[in-house]
């Protein structure tokens, strides 16, 4: 099993005690999905706040495929970067609060997808990575802002070998620091990325589409701590 599908397979079991406080149907939380039915998503660069430098093109590349999978169709990013970049729109951050509508005409996309990387750290001492996250999905048409959610991640990337003595300690904590080190944060991206659009609406390409209003909308902000194996 990889990294991958461990981190994955201990966040679908943090799932279970995630039920929102508040009881808030999809169709209610997100209506404009459903009197809309938007079909493509543009994914904008996200911004990056945190002092990863590389975070921004990591966490860029995981987004395409959940979205698809939900039904929408997702602009290639092959082709959107470059006529982003032609048209200095690279730095999303300068366009979050700016008229879109160009953007529909250039590429006939419904939404475009913000996010805000807030946090991407790894610590070897304290042996977890953590990921902070905001999405932002708007309306290219309106400019009004039809979803959003901030998710962070906490993953635990202790080694724990059972040994009792201080050269057992020791080997321990070396052990974290090598996991901590090696744990890809593409795939800490993957996870959160399958927690925050677990309740998006289904897109117009799912069989779902239009029959999943009745379900129960997440947590708007939400923390999730999970251990790899």
């Amino acid at each position: 099993m990889t990294n991958c599908k461990k981190i994955i397979f201990a966040f679908l079991i943090a799932l279970t005690g995630c039920a929102p406080k508040e009881i808030i149907k999809r169709n209610t939380a997100y209506s404009r999905f459903y009197e809309d039915n938007p079909v493509s998503i543009l994914l904008m660069p996200p911004i990056n706040r945190s002092t990863h430098v590389e975070a921004k093109e990591i966490f860029h590349s995981s987004l395409q495929k959940p979205l698809a999978n939900k039904g929408y169709y997702v602009i290639p990013t092959f082709l959107s970067m470059e006529v982003l970049k032609k048209e200095s729109a690279y730095d999303a951050e300068l366009l979050l609060n700016q008229p879109l509508g160009k953007f529909g005409s250039f590429f006939g996309a419904d939404l475009a997808l913000f996010t805000i990387i807030h946090k991407w750290d790894k610590s070897g001492i304290a042996s977890k990575v953590y990921v902070k996250i905001e999405y932002i999905i708007k309306s290219i048409k309106t400019n009004e802002t039809i979803y959003t959610r901030t998710g962070e991640i906490i993953v635990d990337t202790s080694v724990s070998g059972g040994y009792g003595s201080p050269y057992g300690a020791i080997v321990n904590v070396v052990a974290s620091a090598i996991k901590t080190a090696t744990t890809k944060y593409i795939d800490i991206a993957r996870t959160c990325n399958e927690y925050t659009f677990r309740d998006l609406p289904e897109g117009k390409y799912s069989p779902l589409n239009g029959l999943d209003g009745e379900q129960l909308a997440g947590k708007k902000n939400f923390k999730v701590r999970l251990k790899t194996n």
